[in-house]
């Protein structure tokens, strides 16, 4: 399997992070994306591409900088269905203008399904998120470099903490239907950052499919509940929080309410409740560490399946989609790690690789969307299950559940094995 050597090739050669010069410094803003006109709805299924009427909710791009004097990492959460592929390939372009690279970012969204479309070219892309506008994948890239450069401007230093909360209850098995499964990652975790004049951000990440806005629903913009559990969390626990959608993929939400708008402000105040517990227990320490890497991933030829065993050929698919570049990626923030994905990242997957991390002292948060798409990805035992999951958005397989689980846990070990000087030492 040659795209499995290349990649296992690329992680052995992937460099150690430098060691800190100085405390851990951060930054953050937002940058409003909403378009003055109406777009597409990018949200696969009965949307088709549907153009919203009504803003519900603000579309934004958030990005929180981190720098330790020899290391600058952003972090990105965009109000969006997935990171488009697009947006990467200007960002690529357009990223130097702030001294940064690619190499330097760790993207996420909401996975909203009533936010902006538009930005996907192709067949493919016109049926998860409407007809093809360069306008919008200008408008999000520029929110994003706007939303960078005020993070940069504000930066100062920063203690940094982590925290955990079951909500195993508001979520449930998406392929539960067809045959046995395992357990999902419940657990809603966060990162909490403060400043020395009291400002605060919270990263807040959750495995709970952003889709209590119903497919015939299409006449919203909206963050779905992602946006008001955020917009909870900026007026009662932090100054700025972030969510990034969690190990999604075949994780359905469990909804209570007569309406979509109950459901969110059930759903969100729930999850927000939570939090709220936790967050004060959360207690911010000095720590420099910080490191950033990028894994570029090969893969097996794409051959989705359409009838039966009947597959699109790879050339076909191309076509029809596109061939966009798929990374891995690993943000380490003090103690914890977050793992990035190209993909609607299995939920259970994410529970096979909670002791890997353990077994290093790490807190471990795995993120979907992180810039190229590659669809689903499951474990490998239900590759002959005949779901949406498994089956229709399983492009790539079958063998990348343990694929995946096989770089990620190698990128655990790469960035475990940075140790930085203390904060003391590097102080002094």
């Amino acid at each position: 399997m040659p795209y499995y050597a290349q990649t296992k090739q690329r992680l052995t050669q992937l460099p150690a992070p430098p060691a800190a010069k100085t405390p851990l410094r951060a930054g953050w803003a937002k940058a409003n994306i909403t378009p003055p006109y109406t777009t597409p709805t990018g949200g696969y299924g009965e949307r088709r591409g549907r153009h919203w009427r009504i803003v519900s909710d603000s579309i934004w791009a958030r990005a929180i900088v981190f720098d330790n004097g020899s290391t600058r990492a952003v972090l990105i959460g965009l109000d969006l269905l997935i990171t488009p592929p697009t947006v990467v390939e200007q960002l690529k372009k357009r990223l130097p203008e702030l001294g940064l690279r690619w190499e330097n970012v760790y993207s996420g969204t909401i996975h909203s399904h009533n936010s902006v479309g538009g930005w996907a070219p192709g067949v493919v892309g016109q049926l998860i998120a409407g007809d093809y506008d360069e306008r919008i994948v200008t408008r999000i890239t520029e929110g994003i470099l706007t939303a960078i450069r005020n993070a940069q401007a504000n930066m100062a230093p920063a203690q940094v903490g982590y925290g955990e909360t079951d909500a195993s209850d508001h979520i449930y098995n998406r392929i539960g239907f067809s045959g046995p499964t395992g357990p999902l990652d419940g657990a809603v975790r966060l990162i909490k950052l403060q400043k020395q004049d009291g400002t605060s951000a919270l990263i807040c990440s959750f495995a709970g499919h952003a889709t209590l806005f119903e497919g015939d629903n299409g006449d919203y913009l909206s963050r779905d509940y992602p946006g008001s559990l955020v917009d909870r969390l900026e007026r009662k626990t932090a100054t700025f929080a972030l969510f990034l959608g969690g190990p999604m993929g075949s994780t359905g939400p469990q909804a209570r309410g007569k309406t979509d708008f109950q459901e969110i402000r059930n759903y969100a105040g729930d999850l927000a409740l939570r939090i709220e517990r936790i967050a004060p227990t959360i207690q911010p320490r000095p720590d420099s560490t910080l490191a950033i890497l990028t894994l570029p991933l090969s893969l097996r030829e794409p051959h989705p399946r359409v009838l039966g065993d009947c597959r699109i050929r790879p050339w076909f698919f191309h076509n029809l989609y596109g061939d966009y570049p798929s990374d891995l990626k690993a943000l380490r923030i003090g103690s914890t790690v977050l793992l990035g994905t190209p993909c609607d990242f299995s939920g259970e997957l994410a529970v096979e690789l909670q002791p890997a991390a353990r077994q290093r002292g790490l807190n471990l948060m795995i993120t979907s969307f992180n810039g190229g798409y590659i669809g689903y990805v499951t474990p490998d035992r239900y590759y002959n299950r005949i779901t949406y999951e498994t089956r229709d958005m399983n492009w790539f397989g079958p063998y990348n559940g343990d694929y995946f689980k096989e770089m990620m846990t190698g990128l655990l070990a790469k960035i475990e094995a940075y140790q930085p000087k203390s904060v003391q030492a590097v102080s002094n």
